[in-house]
């Protein structure tokens, strides 16, 4: 059980990655779907995977994207956003909502498949 779980996490992360260079960003909702159609796991587990897999994933890329302009998009960003210069507050925030976004994709994929 526990190793469908980091085998779907880590599927997802890698396969969203790779094909998020090519497609637009929602591309990470159809391969959550797609790997938690092909791996069955509960509801829960799926959400999960998918929810932890993309957050990961965005916080990581977010955060060396930031490292490598010396904070200047992201303290921008947050400006108009309202929440000043705390790049890894924006980082987190679009972590959330990419993860939001897979898990919800994994989940209905987890409801499909019973």
């Amino acid at each position: 059980m526990l190793m469908k779980f980091f085998i779907s996490l880590f599927s997802i992360a890698v396969l969203s990655f790779v094909v998020g260079l090519y497609a637009p960003w929602w591309s990470i909702a159809l391969v959550a779907f797609i790997v938690s159609l092909c791996i069955s796991q509960k509801p829960g587990s799926s959400f999960l995977s998918g929810f932890a897999g993309i957050f990961l994933l965005w916080l990581i890329l977010a955060l060396l994207i930031n490292a490598a302009n010396s904070n200047i998009l992201a303290n921008r960003i947050g400006g108009m956003l309202g929440i000043g210069p705390r790049p890894v507050l924006l980082a987190f925030i679009t972590a959330l909502a990419g993860g939001m976004v897979a898990g919800f994709a994994a989940l209905t994929a987890s409801y499909l498949r019973k």
